[in-house]
Parts: structure tokens; sequence; C-alpha cells
């Protein structure tokens, strides 16, 4: 799904929204250079395709984010369109569910 990435695409809309949740861009940035688990967003897809992504920020707290994908100039940039962290249960259920994908291997 995500091949190359040539970096974020950032503007006043995104930014503002983005950081409303308590995350700075450099938490959101920080989250896609780490492991992250990214899922389909088709409720959410109508106009263009989203994803949701789970990881971490630099600081461990665990986040979540929308984002597309933009091509300008040949070149793919994630947008983020939301972020947030996780409350306390999803943050349980992303670490029991994890801890369940570390056995399987």
């Amino acid at each position: 799904m995500i091949g190359s990435i040539s970096g974020f695409d950032w503007d006043e809309g995104n930014r503002a929204k983005c950081c409303k949740h308590g995350l700075s861009l450099k938490d959101i940035e920080h989250l896609f250079h780490g492991t992250i688990a990214v899922f389909p967003d088709p409720r959410h897809s109508a106009a263009e395709e989203r994803f949701a992504a789970i990881g971490e920020t630099a600081d461990g707290r665990k986040a979540f984010v929308i984002f597309t994908l933009r091509q300008k100039n040949g070149l793919t940039f994630i947008r983020p369109i939301s972020a947030r962290f996780m409350h306390r249960k999803e943050v349980e259920h992303y670490e029991k569910e994890t801890a369940r994908a570390r056995q399987r291997r």
C-alpha cells in the first residue's frame, strides 16, 4: 500500500486539525517513521482513499492518525487529516492484539 514516500503534505487546514488534540507535527511524523499498523478507512473514503494508522510518538504514547496519500510532481506524500492520542481502552486493546501477533510469529 505505502511504497516510497517523499514526505508529508502540510498546510494551514490539516496542521490545525491534527494539532487540536495535543499532537505536534513532529509527533505525527515520528509515528510514521516507526512501526505502525495501517488499516483502510472505507467509511470515510468517498472523495479519496483514506487510511488509519496506529503507532507511537517519540515519548511512547500511542496515537491514531487518519491520512491519505497525495501525488505531487510524480512523488507520493502522506497527508494527515486528523490525529489524536489513543484512549486507555484503545491502548489496552492495541497492546493485547500486538502481543497476540508476536506470539503467532
